[in-house]
Formats: structure tokens, C-alpha cells, sequence
């Protein structure tokens, strides 16, 4: 994907397009106008009396509206452009808006023909990377000042309906404007997209089922200004920690949306542009991370998820009781059932993973009305861990697609088929039990522990799922580590073999806890070291394993989420010293990509390429890369809910300077975190810091 498009979005609904606001899809170029899992728009080009436009500057207020300022043709020194273009885009009320803005800055009347094509393939999202021929039939209507452009197959309708606010000629492939201005004048027209999705008798569906309208404009910025006011206010000597701070609290903004069946409740949508709906691991990893400065979002979450829990046993969707749901679309593909998203439930992680986001929920809000109203889902996730997770009944969750077809087959958070492999490149057979699953489960049922003594009642539960815990955290630690390497095991193969590559999934096992603290140094130092570090952040996967690959999307290249997850494990374990190298990495990364920490970076080593970068197939924004700092600024600052109180253990590397982070929201109302990185340095570099109660206690 091209790394320089640029959208604007509001949470599932958003336009991709090149730098002069022009839409041309391609496989290889996947921009447009998307929409409940469709995109309404694939051709979207302005021209002027025939010349394309080519973009002067371009301003971006958030992700909320941009401004494109054209000029006809290439632009050139040696000749004064005697007209201009502005193409002011936003979406509201769920539809987009353009208008478009003719500037004559000639002396003498002008004549000008404007032209714009559209066209739509109503491509599925999870189609519009592939060459498919759409077994549906496409339509076009030409109406008074408009165009309609539609998709019928079977039951299944589109619609896009495009209207100009001036007079216009309108064909079946566009529109056209004559434009005679005086000197110095200025004509404009405003474009209006709507989306449509019906049913065969013409009454639109989402109507019906969207129980609130969708907001303007207006109501989105003042949404916005909101939303960061509520926030966390960040103050850092150097100034990248502020620059991403701000960038991913906009752009979580962004990602928020309400789903259907739950319209007062607001989740992050996974990423832009292959992920911008409901999904398990991606909403519950993104609402863990952000719950220092938007704990709603896992409210929102643990609420959606639950209510699509798994039930029966469906193997096209390989569904089972208690399982958590990976992924929920739309679309064409799924609804007739050529894809298995409706929803699908291969993932292993998400349910273990959901678990532990109700506990640290309520450890963060005190709202234990969640926990008890979620009481069943939490025990019917932990009963799947060892009910369905437990596939070869040796205690270790594992997983295993039973849709052999569209299905995935690595089900854990790499899930590239080539992601699980030996050091030697060979692949292993399944069921495949990955390290980190065994570190969620253990978290998941020491959280439920805690949850069934304190809120449910049931301390003979708690009491059950503690020993089993300790049963599993012996068993893993005797099976996984690999003693003459000093690291544990990828996975387990089908066989119990240990599957050896060297990965960033052990760095998991610090968060979860399930790691002997006598080993968490040697785990550090293979984490932070030469093979797996690459200067900018920790390698999916390290060099010298035969499929290392530094553009490899889980075989070499660094994942911001990742590298969080590890920071705060590494900080767990009281290794402050090598978190602190993680988040400055990290933080320094980011000033590469404008602030903006992307899903994935190549894993090239700093002092080979000098910059970051960037990955080409990419998500961006991507809600876990968009969370990222706020748990690495969790991991500097030592942030830990116990109880009421909001426990700070500040140590921050002197390339920070002083950090101030005011009015952390929580059970305690809200607090103040200052940590410096500039007194008392110790010969590491790092230094402690103080908390103190907000000045405006909440």
C-alpha cells in the first residue's frame, strides 16, 4: 500500500486517496471510499480543462477534514499558474463532502471545464487487495444534479448516490461543470457521497439497525476537543514524547466507533485500511493499553465481546462455546459465505486476553457492576481455556483450524502462515501451543482467581483456578525453556517437540507473569540484544533463524504493540534499565513517521539504514501501534493500580528529561506523575521521580 495516501475517517468509514485528493484503485494502490465493509468509491479523479491536478500543499486538521490546494498540470518555475483548485474534504452524518473551489488569478475572463469521474466496485474490503471478478451486476442512473451507482447480487445491495449543490452535466461515468469567471473570481460546488445498503424491496437496512445518527462534522470536532480535554495532559523535555502522545490520543479518536447493537458504547476498529472493523485481540490489546487515559473504550470492549461470545460448535467459523470472537465484518465476501467473518472465531489468544482486560478494568475504574454483570462470559472464557483451548489435553493451549478452506491457520497474534517455524526454517505441525498463549492463560486464570474471591462469591473457584495455575506456570517453565540457550521455546509442536526459534513472543511472558524471576535477566538480555534489538525496537523475530526476513511482516519486522507489551513486562520484573531502551527506541522511531507510530516497521538494523523503515503493507493508523505510548509511558513512569490508590514508581532515561503526566483518571479520582530524567542520574542513565494527588482531584 502506498505509504503516502491520506484519509480522513470517522471510526469504520473512511476515504483513502493520492496527495492531490484523487481516488484510483488498483490491487496494488487500495484507496477509496469505505463503508460497512465496502468500497462505495473506486474512481474519484478531478480534472481541469482536461489536465490533472497536481497538489501545491495540503493541510490536515486532524483526522477529521482536509484541504488539497491544486494547480492544473505540473508545476513549474518559469510559468505563473493563472488558476488554482481547493478540494476541502470531510466526512459527516456518515456521508463525505467535497467541495470544490475554481480560483481565476488571470486579468481576463475565463472559461473553464471541470470534470469529475466516479466510479465504484463496491469491492469487499477483504477483496480489494486481489484481482476478483465481482460475480454481482453493477448499474448506473443518471438523476437531476446526481448520479447513482449501484451493486445487486441475489439479495445483497449497494448503493453510492453522488450529488452536486450547482448545476451540472451528468453521464454515467461523471459529472461536468462549464465555469465562466470574471477576473479574480471564485466558484465553488459541494459534493455530497452517500452510502447506501438495501434490500431487495429498496428500504435501507442500516437505517433500521443504527439506532443513533451518525454525527456531523461540527458534532466530531466538538467531540474531539472533548475527548483530548479528558485526557491525560503530557509535558516531556523532549518534545517527540509529547508529539506522539498527541498524535496517537487523535488518532484512537479516530478509531473509535459504536457498533450496531450497542450504539451508546464506543470500541477502537482495529486499523486503516484491512481492519477497520470489530475484532477480538486487536480491540482488547488496544483498550488494555489505553486504559490510563480512555478506560471507556474497554468497557465498550468487554461489553461487544461478550455479547458475541461464542456458543455452539460451528467449524466454517470455528467457533466453540466461551471462545471470543477474531474478527466481525460485513461485507459481500461474508455474506455469501465465501469468507467465515460473520463473525469467525480463529483466534487462541483473544479469549484468555478478554479475561484479563475485565480484571484490569476494574483494578484501573473500580466499576465492579462490569465485572459482575460479565460474570458468566469470564467464566465461560476460562472454561475454554481448558474445555476447547487444551486440544491434546497436556495443559498447554493450543490451536488448530477446523476450516480448512478460508480459515486461518495461525491462530495466535503472528498470524502469517510462515510466522511459527523452527530456528532452521522448518515449519511444525499442529496443534501448536505458542509460548505466549500459555502466559495469557496463566494471567487469565490468576484475573479470574481474584474475580470469583472478591465479586463472585466463590472462593472455592478462585481457589481451583490458583492451583491450576501454579500447575501450569511449573509445567511451562519445565517444558518451553530451552536450558542451552537460555530462552524459551516459540511453541510446541503437534509432537511436544520444542519448536527453537528465537522471538519476541517470550517478551510476552514477562507481562503475563508466568516467568521465574531468575530468568527474567537471561530473557533481557536476548530481547535487548544484538539479534532480536535492532536499534529501533525488539525483531518478531531474530537474526541468524533461517526465515529471518527484515521486511518480513512477522519474521523480522518491528511491531510498536509488541515492543510495548515487552516494556511493561520487562518493567514488571523490575528491569527498569531495559524498558527504559525500549521506550526510547520506540519514541525516537517515531519521528520518522510524523509522530505516528505505524503497525509495523523493517527490522534493519540502526546502524545499517540510519532511519526506520517503514513497512510497506502496513496499517495506519493501526489502534495497538496507536495505544502503544501510552503503555510505554505507563512502563517510565511504573503506573500500577492497587486498590484505591494509584501506585508511581517513576524512572525515566535522561533523554526524556522531565515528564509531567496530570490527571491520570482512575478509582482514585485523578493524580499528577512527574518523573525526571535529568537529576540524580545513576551510571545507567535513569532516575527516579515522585507522584503527587491532582491539583484538580476528580
Amino acid at each position: 500500500m502506498n505509504s503516502n495516501l491520506v484519509r480522513v475517517l470517522d471510526g469504520n468509514v473512511f476515504v483513502l486517496s493520492e496527495d492531490n485528493g484523487d481516488i484510483e484503485a488498483t490491487v496494488l494502490n487500495p484507496v477509496g471510499f469505505f463503508d460497512f465493509d465496502t468500497r462505495f468509491l473506486s474512481v474519484w479523479r478531478l480534472t481541469l480543462d482536461g489536465d490533472r491536478l497536481n497538489a501545491l500543499s495540503l493541510a490536515e486538521r486532524d483526522y477529521l477534514q482536509l484541504r488539497f490546494f491544486l494547480v492544473p498540470g505540473a508545476p513549474t518555475h518559469y510559468v505563473d499558474s493563472k488558476c488554482s483548485m481547493i478540494r476541502e474534504r470531510m466526512i459527516t452524518g456518515g456521508a463525505l463532502e467535497e467541495r470544490l473551489t475554481v480560483l481565476n488569478h488571470h486579468h481576463v475572463p475565463v472559461e473553464y471545464t471541470v470534470r469529475l469521474d466516479v466510479g465504484s466496485d463496491f469491492a469487499p474490503i477483504p477483496g480489494v487487495a486481489t484481482e476478483r471478478t465481482p460475480p454481482g451486476r453493477r448499474y448506473q442512473r443518471v438523476q437531476e444534479r446526481g448520479l447513482r451507482l449501484g451493486y445487486l447480487r441475489e439479495r445483497f445491495q449497494r448503493e453510492t448516490v453522488v450529488t452536486s449543490s450547482e448545476p451540472v452535466r451528468v453521464d454515467e461515468r461523471g459529472f461536468t461543470w462549464t465555469v465562466r469567471l470574471a477576473p479574480k473570481q471564485v466558484w465553488t460546488t459541494t459534493l455530497r457521497v452517500e452510502t447506501l445498503v438495501l434490500r431487495p424491496d429498496g428500504v435501507e437496512v442500516r437505517d433500521r439497525l443504527e439506532r443513533r445518527a451518525r454525527a456531523t462534522a461540527g458534532e466530531r470536532q466538538q467531540d474531539l476537543a472533548g475527548w483530548l480535554s479528558r485526557t491525560p495532559q503530557l509535558s516531556c523535555d523532549w518534545g517527540a514524547l509529547t508529539d506522539v502522545y498527541r498524535r496517537s490520543l487523535v488518532d484512537l479518536a479516530a478509531l473509535r466507533y459504536s457498533p450496531l447493537t450497542l450504539p451508546e458504547q464506543v470500541m477502537p476498529a482495529a486499523g486503516l485500511p484491512w481492519a477497520a472493523t470489530i475484532t477480538g485481540r486487536d480491540s482488547i490489546l488496544t483498550s488494555f493499553m489505553a486504559l490510563p487515559v480512555a478506560s471507556e473504550l474497554a468497557s465498550g470492549t468487554v461489553r461487544m465481546l461478550g455479547l458475541n461470545q461464542g456458543a455452539v460448535l460451528d467449524d466454517f467459523r470455528d467457533e466453540e462455546p466461551g471462545k471470543i470472537l477474531r474478527e466481525f465484518r460485513y461485507g459481500e465476501m461474508v455474506a455469501f459465505e465465501e469468507r467465515p467473518q460473520s463473525p469467525y472465531y480463529g483466534s487462541a489468544d483473544a479469549t484468555p486476553l478478554y479475561v484479563i482486560l475485565l480484571d484490569e478494568y476494574e483494578r484501573w475504574t473500580g466499576d465492579a457492576d462490569l465485572v459482575r454483570e460479565f460474570e458468566d462470559e469470564a467464566r465461560a472464557a476460562l472454561r475454554w481455556i481448558d474445555e476447547y483451548g487444551d486440544l491434546l489435553g497436556d495443559g498447554y493451549v493450543r490451536y488448530l483450524r477446523r476450516n480448512e478452506r478460508t480459515g486461518v491457520t495461525n491462530q495466535g497474534w503472528k498470524d502469517s502462515p510462515e510466522a511459527i517455524c523452527y530456528a532452521d526454517g522448518r515449519l511444525p505441525g499442529p496443534p501448536l501451543a505458542t509460548c505466549e498463549l500459555q502466559g495469557y492463560a496463566y494471567d487469565a486464570k490468576l484475573r479470574g482467581a481474584r474475580m470469583a474471591r472478591k465479586f463472585w462469591g466463590d472462593p472455592a473457584y478462585a481457589d481451583r483456578l490458583e492451583r491450576e495455575a501454579e500447575a501450569l506456570r511449573e509445567r511451562f517453565d519445565r517444558d518451553f525453556w530451552i536450558a542451552d540457550r537460555g530462552y524459551y521455546a516459540l511453541a510446541l509442536d503437534g509432537d511436544g517437540r520444542q519448536v527453537d526459534a528465537l522471538a519476541s513472543n517470550m517478551g510476552h511472558l514477562l507481562w503475563s507473569g508466568i516467568v521465574p524471576a531468575e530468568r527474567a535477566q537471561q530473557m533481557a538480555a536476548h530481547l535487548l540484544g544484538p539479534r532480536l534489538f535492532s536499534g529501533w525496537g525488539i525483531r518478531s523475530l531474530a537474526t541468524e533463524q533461517e526465515r529471518y526476513n527484515p521486511l518480513g511482516y512477522h519474521l523480522g519486522a518491528v511491531w510498536p504493540f509488541d515492543n510495548a507489551l515487552i516494556a511493561w513486562g520487562l518493567r514488571r520484573y523490575g528491569l527498569a534499565d531495559e524498558a527504559g531502551r525500549v521506550a526510547e527506541a520506540m519514541v525516537d522511531a517515531s519521528t520518522y513517521f510524523h509522530g505516528r507510530l505505524p503497525e509495523a516497521f523493517a527490522g534493519y538494523p540502526r546502524e545499517l539504514t540510519e532511519y526506520p523503515v517503514r513497512f510497506p503493507t502496513a496499517n495506519g493508523p493501526q489502534a495497538m501501534a496507536t495505544a502503544a505510548p501510552f503503555l510505554l509511558l505507563r512502563a517510565l513512569l511504573g503506573l500500577e493500580a492497587a486498590g484505591e490508590h494509584l501506585l508511581m514508581a517513576p524512572r525515566v532515561p535522561a533523554r526524556f528529561g522531565r515528564v509531567e503526566l496530570l490527571d491520570v483518571p482512575g478509582r482514585w479520582g485523578t493524580r499528577d506523575v512527574i518523573g525526571s530524567g535529568l537529576a540524580h542520574l545513576g551510571a545507567d542513565g535513569l532516575s527516579g521521580g515522585a507522584g503527587r494527588p491532582a491539583r484538580h482531584p476528580g
